[in-house]
């Protein structure tokens, strides 16, 4: 078992940032020791975005995106070293997710791919790195996502309470801990995605603070009808989905029949969707106790009240209560993940993601020696 410090980064689907843990990891246990958000560069940002909505780009501009991203997480990994005052050879590896620029597990040939050169970040911070997580499982025939929901077990899973982990980054995805049954995970559709994108489109903020300019609108019902009709909220388990299309296209095409709703009221409605497609999937589920709430919407106090109101009988509350930092749950999964597959260990789920058997998951990019002498 390769136990030791790890270093887990994340940069999701929500764009607000690249999350950095540093955490103590063996078979026994998970300790967070620190971490740190790092800024995304707008320009940076705004490429990834490009991408992901189907913007046409050249070899040559794909590659320079995909070193600039490793870059970007190196110097993120830096920056934590640097605060905490420890040295590459303290750590054993960085276990990166990467950026998702395409995630099409249903398509003909299905695929995804998550860029940041994985070598820079080696080069760059002189210590060894697991990342390419996602398509061993593909390749097993699975979605390739969530990889979290295994992460959730080891950590929250309790032998007779109905529990439900809620991660609500961009998209949100649903882990069932059910006592006696395999654990499931799927994404079930936007979480922040749709109201980041509007709230920028329209005010140039990165996102409503508090829910503030949601609270200003109703709930326009019409509309929302029309967007839970879209054929992805009803499709079975496993499945998994992203920006590539829950983006601001989508938006638009969803818009496009109700010219006369108020900006403010779509930033409710938008709210109304993602509380209510979370809550369907847990009541067809079978419901649980606790559902146990992760990532950035955890923070939207409109978005949790309607999670509460949608789910009664159903305590909602954010993981920290139980002692694991919302904010920081998927770069310390993936922490976690570098050590299962350094230790040889399976890091997906088949009952969650569909693979045909468990598999050690991703690529290892080695530390030069002399960076660590």
């Amino acid at each position: 078992m390769k136990s030791g410090r790890f270093i887990g980064v994340m940069s999701g689907t929500s764009l607000d940032g690249v999350d950095v843990v540093l955490a103590t990891i063996d078979e026994t246990m998970v300790a967070q020791q620190a971490s740190l958000s790092w800024p995304i560069p707008d320009a940076l940002r705004q490429a990834v975005l490009d991408i992901c909505q189907g913007q046409p780009l050249t070899l040559a501009q794909f590659g320079q995106l995909d070193v600039r991203l490793g870059r970007l997480f190196a110097g993120a990994v830096n920056a934590l070293l640097a605060r905490e005052n420890l040295s590459p050879r303290e750590i054993v590896a960085i276990g990166c997710h990467g950026q998702t620029v395409w995630h099409e597990p249903n398509g003909e040939v299905p695929h995804t791919l998550q860029i940041g050169d994985n070598n820079q970040i080696a080069a760059l911070t002189g210590i060894a790195v697991v990342g390419d997580f996602r398509r061993r499982d593909m390749a097993l025939g699975g979605q390739g996502a969530p990889l979290v929901p295994a992460f959730h077990q080891a950590l929250l899973a309790h032998p007779t309470e109905r529990r439900m982990v809620l991660n609500i980054g961009g998209i949100a995805n649903l882990t069932l801990l059910i006592p006696g049954q395999p654990v499931r995970g799927y994404d079930t559709g936007p979480g922040n995605m749709l109201m980041d994108a509007w709230i920028y489109q329209q005010c140039g903020k990165p996102f409503d603070k508090d829910a503030r300019w949601a609270r200003e609108g109703t709930v326009a019902l019409p509309l929302l009808q029309q967007m839970l009709s879209d054929a992805y909220f009803s499709a079975p388990a496993p499945k998994s989905t992203g920006r590539e299309y829950f983006n601001y296209g989508w938006l638009s095409r969803q818009l496009a029949a109700f010219p006369g709703v108020s900006a403010r009221d779509v930033q409710a409605t938008l709210v109304e969707l993602t509380a209510v497609t979370i809550s369907e999937q847990v009541l067809l589920s079978g419901g649980c106790e606790r559902l146990m709430v992760c990532g950035g919407g955890g923070r939207n106090p409109l978005l949790m009240a309607r999670l509460s109101a949608l789910l009664p009988g159903t305590e909602v509350a954010t993981t920290d209560e139980a002692g694991v930092s919302g904010d920081d749950m998927e770069a310390l999964a993936f922490a976690w993940l570098a050590w299962r597959t350094l230790s040889g260990l399976p890091g997906n789920l088949p009952s969650v993601t569909g693979a045909s058997e468990p598999s050690v998951l991703g690529a290892i990019f080695p530390a030069n020696p002399r960076s660590q002498s």
